[in-house]
């Protein structure tokens, strides 16, 4: 008997993955999600026949490219992020944790498109149309193209889009947006699946870019079915510490353009705003004396590098168990640096409470940080500090090898550009800048020598730009 046959005789299907099942579950088998298996109707003996085309195929070469032309928001980084703007006809999954700023964010977006003379309507389903009023008035956010609407009905939603006739919609959120005609509670499975369904079609049958707005799981994982983000064009994830003003708007998935870019804004009280240059704020120490326990590196967000600063402070334990705390670090990387100091460079930190974190909000979890982590954690133990117009760049293997890393000229020029004129680097893996010296190192003991003795030393005007170190 063929696995089809068995497939119609199937009275049950997953609303997460699709997948059809002989009996109800409670956790679907292939995708392992609990709750989405329900009972289906699996119609047997249908029978497909041609039927009309909306439109010609056309050879490949003939076909315009105009209709996939990026139209700026106003909002560089967002720009950025959308691979250049907004696509119409194109749609948007814009996700992150509550109090991100996912929704000022895109008010003052939307107010920038209305200010350029296109319609925009934002729906609001988790607002009401004064609180958004308010947070646009506090924002500089009002425009006579922008409108407004507080629904949670699809079929009001599609009435506001046919009376107002938008270019651009904003719907916050889609989780919130429900019909009666669909099975399901509103913001489950299937109830989201086929309000971004209906919504997409819309976007595509009138050219409209339409930006989402989803919520996250307490993973931090995109909520709601993985239908969706196959479904969407465009998928953005804002991330961001609550305590930190630091926004990322980080690109998932892009048909438009690269899906690699990050952009970066700055949450204040009267707005967020864009930081085209974010590098100061993730150094403690512009133009001050250099403090013992801190370290600077390059961390390559996107295609974008930003200069970051890591700081350790080494303190003795009155525990059985000495604290080991990270902020801002990936922990299992920083408990293989303590271990390869202690192991390869005997550097004593078995003994002691650890504390390791960044500057200014941002998360370094690359491999490249490794270099200057162990820097950092060697420093505060050995009370010495690294001179402030250094940077170290380079993974670290268990063996106290120092590996190359990806991206390191651009590094070096995001390094010389803000004034830092050395540069410790993996052997063999650098080419000259022009404004940083880059001093090679083969090995953990050879970076730990430079940070206490040859770095500190002038170097006469003859050495040349490349310097090996063994």
């Amino acid at each position: 008997m063929g696995k089809a046959a068995a497939r119609e005789r199937a009275p049950f299907r997953c609303e997460e993955c699709g997948l059809h099942l002989a009996k109800w579950v409670g956790r679907c088998p292939e995708c392992q999600a609990w709750g989405t298996v329900g009972e289906t109707a699996a119609p047997a003996g249908i029978t497909v026949s041609a039927g009309p085309v909306s439109s010609p195929a056309t050879p490949i070469a003939q076909v315009p490219a105009q209709g996939a032309a990026h139209r700026p928001t106003g909002v560089a980084e967002l720009d950025r992020c959308l691979g250049g703007g907004l696509v119409p006809g194109s749609v948007v999954l814009l996700a992150g944790e509550p109090g991100v700023g996912k929704s000022t964010l895109l008010t003052a977006a939307a107010a920038q498109i209305a200010r350029q003379g296109t319609r925009c309507l934002v729906v609001t389903g988790e607002e009401s149309a004064a609180q958004v009023r308010l947070r646009a008035g506090r924002i500089d956010a009002l425009a006579d193209e922008l409108y407004l609407a507080a629904e949670t009905d699809l079929a009001a939603v599609l009435g506001h889009v046919e009376a107002v006739e938008p270019k651009v919609l904003v719907v916050d959120s889609v989780q919130t947006i429900s019909s009666p005609a669909i099975d399901g509670a509103p913001g489950g499975v299937a109830q989201v699946r086929e309000v971004a369904g209906v919504l997409t079609r819309i976007a595509k049958q009138r050219g409209i870019a339409t930006i989402l707005v989803g919520h996250v799981t307490k993973d931090g994982a995109i909520a709601g079915p993985r239908a969706l983000e196959h479904l969407v064009d465009v998928v953005l994830s804002v991330e961001g510490a609550r305590h930190a003003r630091l926004r990322l708007v980080r690109t998932v998935k892009n048909r438009f353009g690269p899906a690699d870019e990050v952009g970066c804004f700055d949450l204040t009280d009267d707005g967020i705003d864009e930081l085209t240059d974010p590098s100061g704020l993730f150094l403690s120490r512009a133009n001050g004396e250099p403090v013992p326990g801190t370290a600077v590196t390059v961390a390559m967000e996107g295609r974008r590098a930003l200069v970051s600063e890591v700081q350790a402070l080494v303190a003795p334990s009155t525990l059985p168990a000495p604290r080991r705390a990270c902020s801002g670090l990936d922990s299992a990387r920083v408990a293989m640096m303590l271990a390869v100091l202690e192991r390869r460079a005997v550097v004593k930190v078995s003994a002691a409470d650890v504390y390791t974190a960044t500057v200014g909000g941002v998360r370094l979890v690359e491999p490249a940080a490794d270099l200057a982590i162990a820097l950092a954690v060697a420093g505060a133990a050995r009370d010495r500090p690294l001179p402030g117009d250094v940077v170290a760049l380079g993974e670290v293997g268990l063996a106290g090898e120092v590996r190359p890393v990806g991206g390191l000229t651009g590094r070096l020029q995001e390094a010389a550009r803000l004034g830092f004129r050395r540069a410790l680097v993996p052997a063999g893996a650098s080419t000259p800048v022009s404004g940083i010296t880059a001093i090679e190192v083969t090995d953990l003991r050879a970076a730990l020598c430079i940070l206490n003795d040859s770095i500190s030393t002038p170097r006469p005007s003859n050495v040349a730009p490349l310097n090996r170190v063994s």
